[in-house]
């Protein structure tokens, strides 16, 4: 399988997906566990990172058990 990642970013940080790694768990967008607002299989692209807030993204990425969700903070000039 081809190494793919995929970025998106609202600005404030990037959520990296990486799709070979990742194990379907659902943790992401199911109903009880997930955030459905940001990822959402049924739509493309399925993560919108603009859905809610960056700490709510990222409390919901260090739940990713497979570690395909990762994010970094983007740099902002001061």
């Amino acid at each position: 399988m081809k190494d793919i990642t995929k970025k998106y970013t609202n600005g404030e940080i990037t959520i990296v997906w990486k799709p070979s790694m990742c194990i379907h768990s659902t943790m992401c967008w199911k109903e009880v566990t997930g955030l459905r607002e940001v990822f959402n299989p049924m739509e493309k692209p399925w993560i919108k990172p603009e859905g809610a807030s960056t700490k709510r993204i990222v409390d919901q990425i260090k739940q990713c058990p497979s570690g395909a969700l990762s994010f970094y903070y983007n740099e902002t000039e001061k």
